[in-house]
């Protein structure tokens, strides 16, 4: 039987809403990116001793730190699983795509910001106008912002594509049941994929982690890449019981059970 008007209406509207939390989450990561990292805690190696929330004052202090842009990232994973659920693959794939215009016009617009008169006068060796210039803190984005984009941009899109994909194969394989497994295995293997490409893309192409150079560099990168892949890991498990509220929430209000073994994915047209 074909929807009725209404109910088309409240299936393009929370296709919007999905859409534009993920397409405002990819935007504000990306512009976040690495402008500041959180530090978690820091660990003494001879001592043993610890420090909440600051760096260690010396290289022998091995630090725990999340860049400010991880913290929406979650939030992309919950849409586009949402989406493929209730979508399918090819929407969620669409929106994917539409995520990488996105990075493209982000960085598009920070040049044209950059390019456009009057520009201050640039330090030589930082490429960054005086730190009192009130366009200080733009350029200082706009220079982080374009040295982690590259890395941004492929983690996205062979991250977001492998949640997609694994997801739908958990679906298929399971005939549609076990939520849970397809949403976290398909999330905590895509945050794996994103995490190791981001970090290890912006160190050795964007030069813009805060390694010490004096110390071996691959230990430093896989504690980045540990302590960020747990933080996904942890907001992975945590929305498990978000996405069965949503879906339980989503299956009465868009009159669609995608659970169903049968269930093919809502159109709007």
């Amino acid at each position: 039987m074909p929807a009725s008007d209404a109910i088309l209406r409240r299936r393009l509207y929370v296709l919007l809403l999905l859409s534009g939390i993920f397409l405002g989450s990819l935007a504000m990561l990306n512009i976040l990116g690495i402008s500041r990292f959180i530090v978690l805690a820091s660990y003494d190696r001879d001592s043993g001793a610890w420090l909440w929330g600051q760096w260690g004052p010396d290289a022998k202090w091995i630090a725990f730190a999340l860049a400010v842009g991880v913290l929406p990232y979650p939030l992309t994973f919950l849409c586009t699983d949402l989406i493929s659920e209730f979508y399918g693959r090819k929407t969620a794939n669409f929106l994917v795509w539409v995520g990488l215009l996105i990075n493209l016009l982000v960085l598009g617009f920070l040049w044209l910001g950059g390019a456009m008169p009057a520009v201050p006068p640039m330090d030589p060796a930082t490429g960054l106008p005086d730190p009192n210039d009130p366009q200080y803190a733009f350029y200082v984005i706009r220079q982080l912002t374009f040295g982690a984009v590259a890395a941004s941009m492929i983690a996205y899109l062979v991250a977001q594509f492998v949640d997609v994909q694994l997801f739908h194969l958990w679906k298929h394989l399971t005939n549609g049941k076990a939520l849970w497994l397809r949403n976290n295995a398909s999330t905590l293997v895509s945050q794996f994929v994103d995490t190791f490409a981001v970090i290890t893309i912006t160190h050795f192409y964007a030069r813009a982690l805060p390694i010490d150079n004096s110390a071996a560099i691959w230990p430093q990168l896989w504690l980045f890449i540990a302590t960020g892949y747990v933080f996904k890991l942890l907001a992975a498990l945590l929305d498990t019981p978000v996405i069965y509220a949503a879906v339980a929430f989503l299956k009465r209000y868009l009159h669609h059970d995608p659970t169903l073994p049968d269930a093919k994915p809502i159109r709007l047209g």
